[in-house]
């Protein structure tokens, strides 16, 4: 980094200050417009800030070192939720939206009633706002450290700085997203976010670039990787027998780890974009773009660095190499002065856009579920302004303690899936039918979490990721479903009030909406025939591209064909909505 770097970086984060100070009046008003921006936000901006908030410093770590580890089929340990984002498009994004929550746990004592449903709010917004949430929030600062640590930065601090110089480098700068995320809340984490994420693409396909200058394009990494005997990377399908991807583990991806996340149903940072958006014709656009955005235009160039990176960096593969550092150093390899303090600037932003809304959204939990549900109900707006900027100061006291004590990426995010296994099914079922009560959700989601625990102690020995999601997921459904009907259904009344304000689609309600003589405002049946359309199209794209960037024309034409015939499908699927 020579000087030119650092004015590059340096007038980056100034213009984000400047943004946050601007924006600092209109998120002031109350809880409602610093959590979900006045719920005025368009699809464009909502959709952008829902990928730059999952396309953070840590994941072309994460997705090089699969890919170093796996291949490219490696992939579908993310890719696989793609099947519970298409969902979130045609059936969840406008349920969230009309359920008008400020966060997602408010749904909670909207959909249930009684003792149960305070307790599972309480507990929900708890675990999410603070182990979770500042778990995540630490591996993502153990990215950045990873980053400049191989491009030589910050290597000596003060004596008296404990632990790691360049850790604490990442906590200052984790300060200072604080300061703009609290001054502004939400309108200043998605004003941000946006440019945050066309800057980090613009670095993700800068890197990609002049790795392949150097290699010799495409075709001459293709051959190098043949040579090291890694030709298996480029598979994008993983195969009965392999070993680098066990393909009942990949089974696991597709066939239980979409449905049994905490976020089956969207969840967290997407539902506070979702009911910050305008409408819901809005919520499902921004659900659209997101889609669009993280699988079919994001992964590629980070895949194109990883492959590089096996080559280039052969060390890095072997036993105790870190094959995460492949992408940082080949910035340092081959970017020139002022590039690469734009690629840095890049990667300082996909670091914020991710930190700042952990923050907000985390805070969101501590005030509107915990502070202002059972310690002060009566709070002024400005006073639980006030509370949010203070809990945020707390997330990232916690999240800077957390970072103290992680060391790899990929496997950090692996135990966030397993922990959050088990709930999923009773998620997506509350929506659908009225016999899910709050017991039942408690159970799945405590039984899932401790279930998950005990798979990682020794005395289980070495599971397979794909086994452990069984597991826990099987293990939680046979403790939540016994739950759910041997204790008492939801209140007539509180039933009432959930579907006259919702109005989900589906005959699990009927019996409601027979009584109440309130239609649906959705057809379940239309929207889930879309969502399969949907679906087609996205990873039929996303492999389509990838086939393009390959020089995989066979893959390119089959994978196209998938999603055009998806597109035809969109098309002539035309959703029924139901007025009133």
């Amino acid at each position: 980094m020579h000087s030119v770097d650092w004015v590059v970086v340096g007038t980056y984060l100034g213009i984000t200050l400047a943004v946050g100070v601007w924006l600092s009046r209109r998120a002031s008003g109350g809880l409602v417009d610093f959590f979900v921006s006045g719920r005025s936000l368009r699809w464009w901006l909502a959709g952008t800030s829902m990928a730059a908030t999952t396309f953070s410093v840590d994941t072309p770590l994460y997705v090089t070192g699969l890919v170093a580890r796996r291949g490219i089929a490696g992939n579908w340990e993310w890719w696989a939720f793609a099947l519970s984002h298409v969902l979130l498009i045609y059936i969840f994004a406008r349920l969230w939206r009309r359920a008008e929550v400020v966060t997602d746990v408010e749904l909670t004592e909207l959909r249930y009633g009684g003792r149960p449903a305070a307790v599972l709010r309480a507990s929900r917004a708890f675990i999410f706002a603070v182990p979770i949430n500042c778990i995540a929030i630490g591996y993502v600062m153990l990215a950045m450290r990873k980053v400049i640590e191989a491009l030589g930065l910050f290597g000596t601090l003060p004596i008296w700085l404990p632990g790691d110089a360049r850790l604490w480098a990442v906590v200052a700068l984790s300060i200072f997203v604080l300061v703009y995320a609290g001054l502004s809340g939400l309108w200043g984490v998605v004003a941000t976010d946006f440019f945050q994420f066309a800057l980090a693409m613009f670095g993700a396909i800068i890197v990609a670039a002049f790795a392949l200058q150097e290699i010799g394009g495409v075709v001459e990494l293709k051959r190098q990787l043949a040579e090291v005997g890694r030709a298996d990377a480029l598979r994008m399908m993983p195969r009965p027998g392999s070993v680098d991807l066990p393909f009942g583990t990949f089974l696991a991806y597709l066939g239980i780890q979409w449905w049994a996340f905490r976020r089956s149903d969207g969840g967290g940072e997407f539902v506070q974009r979702l009911s910050a958006c305008r409408d819901e014709r809005e919520a499902e656009r921004a659900a659209w773009l997101f889609n669009i955005l993280h699988y079919v235009v994001r992964a590629w160039p980070w895949i194109v660095v990883a492959l590089a990176s096996i080559v280039i960096f052969p060390e890095l593969m072997e036993p105790g190499g870190d094959p995460e550092l492949g992408y940082p150093l080949l910035m340092l390899r081959y970017l020139p002065v002022g590039l690469l303090g734009l690629v840095v600037a890049s990667f300082v932003a996909a670091f914020m856009s991710t930190v700042s809304t952990q923050i907000n959204w985390g805070a969101s939990y501590v005030v509107n579920d915990l502070y202002a549900r059972f310690i002060d109900p009566e709070a002024a707006p400005r006073k639980l302004v006030t509370m949010g900027r203070a809990a945020s100061v707390f997330i990232v006291a916690l999240a800077g303690a957390a970072a103290f004590y992680a060391d790899d990426v990929g496997k950090v995010f692996r135990f966030m899936i397993a922990i959050g296994t088990g709930p999923g099914a009773v998620l997506i079922l509350r929506w659908f039918w009225w016999r899910v009560n709050a017991w039942a959700e408690l159970a799945a989601m405590f039984a899932g979490f401790a279930i998950a625990l005990i798979s990682y102690l020794p005395a289980w020995g070495d599971v397979s990721f794909g086994a452990r999601l069984a597991i826990t997921a099987g293990g939680s459904a046979m403790v939540w479903i016994p739950v759910m009907f041997l204790t008492a259904p939801e209140k007539e009344e509180t039933l009432e009030a959930f579907y006259r304000r919702v109005r989900p689609g589906g005959p699990g309600w009927s019996r409601v909406r027979t009584r109440l003589d309130l239609q649906p405002v959705t057809r379940l049946g239309d929207d889930l025939i879309r969502t399969g359309w949907a679906a087609l199209a996205l990873i039929g794209g996303m492999l389509a591209v990838g086939g393009l960037v390959l020089g995989e024309w066979r893959t390119a034409l089959f994978t196209g064909a998938l999603a055009a015939a998806g597109i035809v499908g969109l098309v002539r699927s035309a959703p029924r909505r139901v007025d009133g």
